[in-house]
């Protein structure tokens, strides 16, 4: 059992103003796991102002003192992985070799990737009879989801830190730990006091806090829609930056050639990595209709061959995060078929053998892009699959939606690909694979407004002052 029941507030673990704690439920087994500490606004109130103090020093730091104290929170972190990322199995079902291997990676990957940035970032420039300078825009509010936990947390706190910015953190309710080691990590590595805070509890208190306190610069957001408005109009009042990272519907379009079925199978089991819990998954599977009963036939066995189970076994797929996220999926799966979809795979209910624990069905729909299923963001394991006629009606097909996060284009012809992903309105594309830390990633349309990783991620948290003449 976890008892997690202080915050990290100006370099010290201090109790909650006022003492409320907080069950957390393991998803696999739904049994209990620990408890937290809920904050209130005074916790929010005593973490800002430790950081408006330590803001005035850390943000006149040197390049060299900050990239001095993130290689230091590079060996603790490396030396806390397993940790880590037992952790993040423990909080929201992830398997353990994605938990210990990709989540925790992804948490490595954005600390190297802030160290290779700040090395050689330009904080000044001239350019004509002006100087341009590049400042941290102050005390940063950052409010996490529990779904990708180590990644959302350390794409915010590792460019606050290097640009020179002083932070607040409230990391998800539902999946706590690992925020919680990351917090003894930045202790161990001696950020200064007041550099780093951390404030656990419901969204709707310390997120709605955070938002509306006339102290704090800028909230950087990840999370679904409704909740990024409410912070949006939080904010408003005190005219504070506002990042949003929100949700998705993303199109994965598979090209007509030899290597459909293998591509097709690939989106299909990506689609089910983290048990479907992905902003940027490749929830809608765009093929040709002439190959359709070819699409379907590699869909239903690369649907049917995810083995699901117990996160700390050998399996492709855990339990979806709660209670409430099951009911949500097993709602959408029961409209599909309501709607008229066709179901290819999987089913309302738990995969035959679990009785308890959050487990879905991996589950494929064939449907069109108008259903409810198709337009509306999941997260769980679904995937609808809709027929293209054309790569103009896939296109077409693709940016019929209120999203734009992700996007995916899978075929041979390498420059072809490249030449609808051009056509794509949507923040970040892959083709036929690949991956950078430093590729910007952020939303069009409803997905949100601003970038994060790599030097995109930096100028989130920079004002720019021009000094003229």
């Amino acid at each position: 059992m976890r008892h997690y029941t202080q915050f990290y507030i100006d370099g010290a673990w201090v109790d909650p103003v006022t003492p409320q704690t907080a069950e957390v439920i393991n998803p696999a087994t739904e049994a209990v796991s620990g408890t937290i500490a809920l904050g209130s606004p005074a916790d929010v109130d005593r973490a800002v102002a430790a950081a408006r103090r330590a803001f005035a020093g850390w943000s006149v730091s040197t390049v060299a003192e900050r990239l001095d104290l993130l290689r230091t929170i590079q060996g603790v972190y490396t030396r806390r992985m397993q940790e880590l990322g037992e952790a993040v199995t423990e909080e929201m079902g992830a398997p353990i070799a994605l938990g210990t291997g990709f989540h925790v990676g992804l948490g490595a990957g954005h600390l190297q990737t802030a160290i290779e940035v700040l090395e050689s970032f330009r904080f000044e420039e001239q350019r004509g009879p002006t100087l341009l300078r590049r400042e941290p825009i102050g005390v940063c509010g950052l409010i996490t989801p529990w779904n990708w936990p180590l990644n959302q947390v350390t794409v915010k706190v590792f460019p606050a830190l290097a640009t020179g910015c002083t932070s607040v953190l409230k990391p998800p309710q539902l999946a706590p730990y690992s925020a919680q080691i990351l917090a003894e990590i930045l202790h161990e590595a001696g950020v200064p006091a007041g550099v780093f805070n951390m404030v656990q509890g419901q969204g709707s208190v310390i997120g709605a806090a955070l938002s509306r306190h006339p102290d704090v610069d800028m909230i950087s957001f990840t999370g679904s829609e409704p909740v990024g408005v409410q912070i949006s109009k939080d904010a408003a009042d005190t005219v504070k930056r506002v990042g949003l990272e929100l949700g998705g519907k993303s199109a994965w379009i598979v090209l007509d050639d030899e290597d459909l079925a293998a591509n097709v199978a690939a989106a299909t089991g990506g689609m089910m990595v983290n048990a479907g819990q992905t902003c940027s998954a490749g929830s809608r599977l765009l093929v040709p209709k002439a190959r359709m009963a070819e699409a379907l036939a590699a869909a239903r066995d690369a649907a049917n061959g995810v083995a699901v189970g117990d996160p700390l076994g050998e399996v492709g797929m855990g339990p979806v995060v709660s209670k409430g996220q099951w009911n949500v999926v097993q709602d959408y799966i029961r409209k599909g078929i309501e709607e008229g979809a066709e179901l290819i795979a999987g089913g309302p209910g738990r995969p035959e053998g679990l009785d308890k624990g959050f487990y879905c069905k991996p589950t494929v729909f064939k449907a069109s892009n108008n259903m409810v299923i198709a337009r509306e963001e999941i997260f769980g394991p679904v995937l609808v699959i809709i027929g293209y006629d054309d790569t103009d009606h896939a296109v077409e097909i693709a940016n019929d939606s209120p999203f734009g996060l992700g996007g995916y284009v899978s075929g041979r012809d390498r420059e072809a690909a490249i030449a609808l992903a051009r056509r794509m309105r949507t923040g970040a594309i892959w083709v036929n694979g690949g991956f950078d830390f430093h590729a910007p990633f952020g939303g069009y349309k409803r997905s949100g407004n601003g970038r994060e990783w790599g030097e995109h991620g930096f100028h989130e948290y920079l004002e720019v002052k021009s000094i003229i003449g």
